[in-house]
């Protein structure tokens, strides 16, 4: 089937909704369907796969937009819209990742002309009004999720949900239509690097690392993701000398980050690297560490215990991750930086229990590869078709 990607910002390796949509987008096209994007792009480069919008450059926020490497695309204005029109009648059914403008058009446009569409719910209010500290306020939450539904969800019959977790949490806010729970997936090399690490075949050790603890957090850099919880974790524990912490990730909060950790005995290592040195460094590690304060599902995470690792997750009520810790050792208090040191000192206690569940855990992400990510995916929008087509 030909099928629309709709989504402000495609080409970026800091966005978790963005990195999804790409690695969705190759895998649809090796089952043989036609996979295109509609997408903000300036760059000038003729990609057959794109059909390109400009960008909008919003006034007063957009330093705060380049920080996360996110730009909206113009959705108004006659060259605009005939891109717009153009690709959603190309396509035999278009899928929204974002509730944004862009997205809202195209789906309108998609129900005027009779094409049959379906969006995903990646992004949790909270995740948009903390960069503005109002993420505590209930009512400004329900007001953002309120808008997303009437942009986009009330438009389409079929939602993809990252998780059971972000499932229930917009069914809460009134989203209608059928919820579809749907991990993003992982790649497979990160399984396959997580069988060469319990089978005792690690990756050559990295000198530097040597009589270190790497514990490491995979993530943009934001208030959000509480990075700064783990560093302020560091002097409580009793291996806080040995403690090599690794943020893997960019964003606005790194400059903050850094001086933070200026007073630990080993200063945090703040890194941007590719798939294959992610890999080599989960290798490395001795723990992986979540302690964001929201999540709709956390890829970041399932890649660290795919590879090996045993997680130690932030319980809040507003993150999916904690669905993956297999027992309460894999959990802390969010937001409590003593209780962290806690869990991260229990586990550095008992080695053997450790490697224990490293390999327990390496198990449980089998179910997490974006195979199977994928068939569902597929049923997903043939169910739309399906119904689309007895209207």
């Amino acid at each position: 089937m030909k099928i629309l990607f709709v989504i402000d910002t495609y080409y970026t390796n800091n966005n978790g909704t963005s990195i999804s949509a790409q690695r969705f987008a190759a895998e649809l096209r090796k089952r043989g369907h036609e996979v295109r994007i509609l997408t903000a792009n300036d760059s000038g480069e003729n990609d057959e796969n794109l059909f390109s919008l400009r960008y909008f450059h919003m006034p007063i926020f957009q330093p705060l937009m380049n920080k996360h490497n996110f730009n909206f695309a113009k959705f108004w204005g006659k060259e605009s819209l005939e891109v717009i029109h153009s690709a959603v009648e190309w396509a035999d059914i278009v899928h929204s990742f974002l509730p944004f403008p862009l997205e809202s058009v195209a789906t309108r446009y998609a129900n005027e002309i009779g094409k049959p569409c379906t969006a995903a719910a990646h992004l949790q209010a909270e995740s948009l009004t903390a960069n503005i500290g109002m993420h505590k306020i209930p009512c400004v939450n329900h007001w953002f999720y309120k808008l997303f539904r009437k942009l986009l969800f009330d438009h389409v019959r079929h939602t993809h949900c990252p998780s059971q977790f972000m499932a229930d949490e917009v069914k809460s806010h009134g989203y209608p239509g059928k919820m579809h729970p749907i991990s993003n997936g992982i790649q497979p090399v990160f399984i396959e690097a997580g069988k060469r690490h319990i089978e005792g075949h690690r990756t050559e050790t990295f000198d530097e690392y040597k009589g270190k603890i790497l514990i490491m957090m995979v993530g943009r850099l934001t208030r959000e993701k509480q990075q700064a919880l783990i560093i302020k974790a560091v002097p409580y524990s009793k291996y806080a000398d040995r403690i090599q912490l690794i943020f893997a990730g960019r964003g606005p909060m790194q400059e903050r980050y850094e001086k933070l950790g200026q007073n630990l005995p080993l200063k945090p290592q703040f890194v941007y690297v590719k798939r294959d040195e992610l890999i080599r460094l989960l290798s490395q590690a001795d723990l992986y560490v979540h302690a964001a304060d929201m999540e709709s599902e956390a890829i970041s995470c399932i890649e660290a215990f795919a590879t090996g690792l045993v997680p130690i997750i932030a319980d809040s009520p507003l993150s999916a991750t904690k669905q993956f810790a297999l027992d309460e050792r894999s959990l802390f208090k969010a937001g409590d930086a003593q209780d962290l040191a806690r869990a991260i000192d229990y586990w550095m206690d008992n080695t053997e229990e450790r490697l224990r569940m490293e390999k327990i855990y390496q198990e449980s992400a089998y179910k997490y590869n974006i195979d199977n990510s994928i068939t569902l995916f597929e049923e997903m929008l043939n169910e739309e078709i399906s119904e689309h087509s007895k209207q």
